[in-house]
Formats: structure tokens, sequence, C-alpha cells
């Protein structure tokens, strides 16, 4: 007869857990590695003994240096835990530093495992890379401060023309701002960080900028920054690896899977939580999550 506590234990190894502990057998990744194909990056990452992550290093929340000089981010957490998942060691991972530009060509000529750098999914994209699934969801937002005339998105709105919009300068600078504000003025800026100058100066009075950008700045720097509670035009970020490996894909697929929606979320709850000042929704039992 199994007791509460030793069920509850075997329910935290997964639902193969009662055969295993019956067995008296122990999860080997060495083991593991033989199921996959010989050709496949799974079972060279785990010969290898280390993952090797392509990401970048000065784009916080996602990718940066701490006070120390070492990475962080979300990103940084996701490649942690497939480290954890692999080797049961979140530290076994060397990150080569990139330039966005370098994401794809490093992916297809094997200069890394995975690249794990705020990639925009698109089909355009999977024609040459395979994506994990979306590990978050990111978006337009709008970011004002707290001496600014209109605090909230509804105020934004209804102010219209007398409204000024800063935006980092593109192609479609324009077309974003106005899917949310139709009326506000335009001000497109050469950089990010002029963006945000602009609405502290008081030149703007709110700032269309990535709504991680918002989450991350006002936790950051909450009597600087505030959030009109407004974000748009969703896209999907995911980790991209080399196309024609199920083995791989699949395996990442599932580490992810089980930190977002399983049995094992504490570094991406931690993560979450740290880097955008909100906890992640409680999964709950029942229903598979979407």
């Amino acid at each position: 007869m199994i007791d509460i506590t030793q069920r509850r234990s075997l329910f935290r190894l997964g639902g193969a857990g009662l055969a295993l502990a019956a067995a008296g057998a122990a999860l080997d990744p060495s083991r593991a590695a033989a199921q996959a194909a010989p050709t496949s990056q799974l079972r060279t990452v785990l010969d290898r003994g280390k993952l090797i992550v392509g990401t970048g290093s000065t784009n916080p929340p996602w990718h940066f240096e701490d006070d120390s000089g070492k990475l962080t981010g979300m990103d940084i957490a996701m490649a942690r835990i497939l480290a954890k998942g692999l080797f049961d060691d979140e530290t076994k991972v060397d990150y080569v530093r990139q330039d966005p530009a370098a994401r794809i060509p490093n992916i297809t000529t094997g200069k890394v495992d995975i690249v794990i750098q705020f990639m925009t999914v698109s089909p355009a994209r999977a024609q040459l890379v395979a994506f994990s699934r979306p590990y978050y969801v990111e978006g337009a937002a709008l970011m004002t401060t707290p001496k600014g005339k209109w605090q909230t998105y509804k105020d934004l709105l209804a102010a219209g023309k007398q409204v000024r919009a800063s935006v980092l300068q593109n192609v479609d600078a324009d077309i974003l701002v106005h899917n949310a504000l139709p009326e506000a003025q335009v001000m497109q800026l050469d950089s990010q960080a002029n963006t945000f100058q602009a609405i502290t100066a008081g030149r703007a009075d709110v700032a269309v900028v990535d709504a991680s950008t918002v989450k991350w700045l006002v936790k950051k720097n909450p009597g600087v920054y505030t959030d009109p509670g407004y974000a748009y035009e969703a896209q999907l970020y995911s980790a991209a690896m080399r196309q024609g490996d199920p083995d791989w894909l699949h395996w990442v697929d599932t580490c992810f899977n089980v930190a977002m929606h399983g049995h094992q979320p504490e570094i991406y709850n931690a993560a979450f939580e740290e880097f955008f000042g909100e906890k992640p929704p409680v999964q709950k039992p029942g229903f598979p999550p979407i």
C-alpha cells in the first residue's frame, strides 16, 4: 500500500512515476540519448555535456549583463531551463553572444545548438529554421510618466490630436502609433533611449514601445514610468533550431511545456516575476493548456 506522502512524491515524477518506482529504475540522460537518432542534436548535446546557446547581451529584460557582468534576462532563463532538463544542472550552458542578424546563420551553420534571443516567429523565418513552442507573447504597448497629463489609455484616446506620441523611427511607425491612438501626433526618434527621454522631458505624452519593455521599466523605475494598461499587435517569441531534427525540436518543446505548464515551473515563474513584475497565470489541473 502506498501512503499519501509516497503518492505525492511519485506524482512529481510524472505519469511514469509508479512504473519507475516499482521497477527501481532511474532516469539516465545517457540512456535517453540512445533513443534519439544518431544524427540528432539532442544526442550531440548530451554527449558533449553542455548546451551552446546563441543569444544577445544588450536588450533587457531579455538578455543583458547584470552588475557583475553575468548574462541574465528572460531568454537566459529559458536556456537555463533547457540545461536543467538536459543535465539536471542549469549552469551547463555556453552562450554565444551574437548580433540579431547572426541568429539564423549561426543555426544553419551549426555554430550554436539553439537560438534564444527574443526571436519573432514568422512564416518566412519558419522556412529557414524550426521554431519551438512560444514562450512569450510580445506586443506593442503604451508608456507614460507619473507627471503626464493623461494616465490611462481611455484618457489618451479621448485627448485625440492633443497627444504627442514618441516611437522608434521605422517605416511603419506612424501606423503602429495610430493603430492604438488614431489621432495622435507622431514623433519618430532615432533611438529607443530618445523615445523614453521624450516622455520624461515632457516633449511627448506617451511612448509606444514593446510591451515587455514597459513592464520592465515600470518595475525598475516605478516613480519614472507608468503603464496606461494597453498592449496590442501580439507577436510570438520562440527558440529557433536547425530544421530536419524532430527529436531535438520535440525535446525542447517538451522541456518548455513542463516548465511553463507542468510540474517544474520554478525557473520560468521566478524569471517572469523578476523581469516583468508579475506572476504568470497559475496552472490548474484539468483541461490541457493552450
